[in-house]
C-alpha cells in the first residue's frame, strides 16, 4: 500500500524541495518504488532531477486543469525507482482556473489516485504558499513533512500553516497527519543552529526528525547540475543525511520494509 506526504511550508527557501528531490532519490536506493508530484510553479524539482522545463509537454497542471491521464505525464528520472510528474509556470494559472471548479480541493487528490497504487511512496513538493495547490497537496496527502531551517525566524509562519493543516483535517482530510518536522540547514558551529534545534524539539517533542539535514556545499552545488546529491556524490554529508532521512522514515512506517531496506543497502 502506497503512502503520499506532502511536503509544505509556507516560508521560502528552508530546504522543502532539496528534501523532495533527495528523500525521494534515497527512497529509490532502498528499493523503494517513489513518484514524486512536482506541485510548484518554479519547477525546482522537475529540473532538480535533470529535466529542462521548457520541453515539459505534459505537467501537473494538464492533470488538473485538463484531466490529461498523469499516467501519460509520468517521467522515468535516471534513479533506479524513481519517477516524476512534472511542473512548470502554467501552475500559476492553475489557482484562478480551479476557483469556479466543484470539488477544487480535491482535484491533485483526484490525479494521484489513478497512479499512487504503482508506488510505495508519493511525495508532493508543495510550492511556498498556503495557495489553493498546497491545500490540494494537504487534501491528497495521508501525511506531510514540515522542513524548519536551523536560523533565525525558524518558526515564523509555522503557526499559519500548522493553523491550515487544523482546518484541513476539520473538513477535508481527517486522516492527514504530520509526519514530521525536519531540521534543515543545521551548522553545528553556531549557537544559533543548536538554539533552533532545542526551541523545535521541545515544541514538537517526537514529532521532530532525529536526523538533522546539515549545511553542506555539495548539496547546493547538485540541483545544478540535474542530479540528487547521492547520484551526485554519494559520499557527502548531505547525501548521508538523506539516506539517513529515508531509513527513519520507513523505520516510523514499517519496520519490515525497513529490514529489506538494509539488506539492499549492505
Amino acid at each position: 500500500m502506497s503512502k503520499v506526504i506532502a511536503l509544505a511550508n509556507q516560508k521560502g527557501g528552508v530546504g522543502k524541495t532539496t528534501t523532495a528531490i533527495n528523500l525521494a532519490a534515497s527512497l529509490g536506493v532502498l528499493e523503494q518504488k517513489v513518484l514524486l508530484v512536482d506541485a510548484d510553479p518554479q519547477a525546482n524539482a522537475t529540473s532538480g532531477f535533470g529535466f529542462d522545463v521548457r520541453n515539459v509537454k505534459n505537467s501537473i497542471y494538464d492533470c488538473i486543469v485538463d484531466e490529461v491521464d498523469p499516467q501519460k505525464t509520468i517521467l522515468n528520472t535516471e534513479m533506479d525507482n524513481v519517477d516524476l510528474i512534472p511542473s512548470n509556470i502554467d501552475l500559476v494559472g492553475a489557482e484562478i482556473e480551479m476557483l469556479n471548479m466543484p470539488n477544487r480541493e480535491n482535484m491533485l487528490k483526484g490525479v494521484i489516485n489513478k497512479v499512487k497504487e504503482n508506488y510505495d511512496w508519493v511525495l508532493i513538493d508543495c510550492s511556498p504558499s498556503l495557495g489553493l495547490i498546497t491545500v490540494n497537496a494537504l487534501t491528497a496527502a495521508d501525511s506531510t513533512i514540515i522542513p524548519v531551517q536551523c536560523e533565525y525566524f525558524a518558526l515564523e509562519g509555522l503557526g499559519k500553516l500548522l493553523n491550515t493543516i487544523k482546518i484541513i483535517q476539520g473538513n477535508l482530510n481527517r486522516e492527514l497527519e504530520i509526519e514530521g518536522f525536519l531540521l534543515t540547514m543545521y551548522d553545528g558551529r553556531t549557537r544559533l543552529s543548536n538554539q533552533v534545534v532545542d526551541e523545535v524539539r521541545t515544541h514538537f517533542e517526537s514529532m521532530a526528525f532525529d536526523t538533522i539535514i546539515q549545511r553542506n556545499i555539495r548539496l547546493s552545488e547538485a540541483p545544478s547540475y540535474g542530479k540528487p546529491i547521492i547520484q551526485y556524490d554519494a559520499n557527502s554529508i548531505g547525501s548521508t543525511s538523506y539516506l539517513n532521512l529515508a531509513k527513519e522514515l520507513l523505520q516510523r512506517n514499517d519496520s519490515t520494509k525497513m529490514e529489506n531496506a538494509e539488506k539492499q543497502v549492505d
